[in-house]
């Protein structure tokens, strides 16, 4: 009787220690890899969106406050956050900025609406219309009464989580009372 033997190399249905850890070591750096990307991108359109919605905030603000400067019939009073106005219609129109809220609001008459928000910095300056030495710059005034151009000069930031990340929009303009 003949004995046939033969040695077949037995299966391997599973992973080794060592391929398991190499394997989950891989995924693991894949996968920390596509996580920061997405936070990443998710961070920066964030950024983008808050950027361009204060900047047509800002823009809106500015157009509204230079048409109606324009049309007022004279300036009343004047400090670096406060403009007062004798409308057109001879009421009264005010633009102030509060420095701890960080707002800026118009007020006519008995109705007062909020402009800006966020508005970290704000300046109003009061010029006469007559420009300065040979130049096109006009020359400042410290009296109401021969104010013919305001300039109005804010800086406006918002935050994404907690931290300023280039959300910051500045404005400035001079504005000539027409009236005047």
């Amino acid at each position: 009787m003949a004995f046939k033997t033969t040695f077949t190399k037995p299966r391997q249905d599973a992973f080794s220690l060592i391929e398991l850890q190499i394997a989950l070591g891989l995924g693991l750096v894949v996968l920390a890899a596509v996580l920061s990307f997405f936070l990443f991108s998710t961070r920066s359109f964030a950024a983008m969106t808050n950027y361009l919605d204060l900047q047509q905030k800002t823009q809106i603000a500015l157009d509204q406050m230079s048409r109606e400067i324009r049309q007022v019939a004279r300036l009343t009073a004047c400090s670096s956050n406060s403009l007062t106005f004798q409308d057109y219609d001879g009421g009264t129109l005010q633009y102030a900025w509060n420095s701890q809220s960080k707002t800026l609001t118009r007020t006519k008459g008995t109705t007062t609406k909020t402009f800006l928000t966020g508005c970290d910095s704000l300046q109003f300056s009061m010029f006469q219309r007559t420009p300065s030495n040979d130049t096109f710059l006009p020359y400042s005034t410290t009296t109401v009464s021969t104010a013919k151009l305001i300039e109005l000069q804010w800086n406006c930031s918002r935050t994404i989580l907690g931290t300023k990340a280039n959300t910051e929009t500045m404005q400035s303009a001079k504005v000539v009372i027409r009236r005047k």
